[in-house]
């Protein structure tokens, strides 16, 4: 997070959140499950924000998606809403690097009643990307991994989207870092080159939101497949 940001504003933004989540997320068993479960398990606390979640839904139901792949599974989180999301028949496929973190994942989703499902890929994503040929056409897109590899994990997803599909890139602000070009970390780079990718393929049509929240001053990419 960059230091020009003044911890009062880091903290208003985090009060606004947790008023928006006693408004859309209060009494939401299933989706405190699967925090708590992260949390129980130790793994790392960089889930997607519970009002960023519920936005990944609405946009799975808003072009009627079916077929969601994601990159990144950690905990299940981002997972449950898109599970959540699509229609008895749909398919989430998902990728995970860690097993102990799919294995988390695998019982909180088991046990909201998603399961079904939902497919987790473990693995290196890249090793894994030659399968999503059978799973296409997909829908949407979620990528939220490594991020060096944003710029495949996009180009992967063009390559089996149809027209309309969306592709959402999470973390591509990160405090600012993605417009500051003398930073040199994967974060930053990451997000300049699948940001850049974005801006000049013809094949999509993009924007970039910037957001504020629990996880601070940060923003998503978003681009629908033309």
């Amino acid at each position: 997070m960059s230091d020009a940001i003044h911890p009062d504003q880091s903290a208003r933004w985090h009060h606004v959140d947790e008023y928006l989540e006693s408004q859309f997320v209060a009494g939401d068993s299933a989706q405190a499950a699967v925090l708590a479960a992260q949390r129980g398990a130790n793994l790392p606390d960089i889930a997607v924000s519970a009002m960023h979640a519920r936005l990944l839904g609405i946009l799975a139901r808003s072009i009627g998606a079916t077929t969601v792949v994601e990159f990144g599974t950690l905990g299940g989180y981002s997972t449950l809403h898109l599970a959540r999301a699509i229609p008895p028949d749909g398919r989430v496929i998902t990728h995970e690097r860690d097993q102990r973190h799919a294995d988390v994942a695998r019982a909180s989703l088991d046990a909201a009643g998603l399961g079904h499902k939902v497919t987790i890929r473990v693995g290196q994503a890249s090793d894994n990307l030659p399968l999503l040929a059978d799973d296409a056409p997909v829908d949407l897109t979620f990528i939220d991994a490594d991020k060096r590899s944003n710029r495949m994990y996009f180009e992967a997803a063009l390559a089996v989207s149809r027209p309309g599909s969306l592709i959402v890139v999470d973390n591509v602000v990160h405090g600012g870092d993605l417009a500051d070009l003398d930073n040199t970390d994967e974060f930053a780079t990451g997000a300049r080159a699948v940001v850049e990718l974005a801006a000049r393929d013809k094949r999509v049509e993009a924007t970039v939101l910037q957001t504020v929240g629990r996880k601070d001053y940060d923003g998503m990419l978003i681009a629908t497949v033309l």
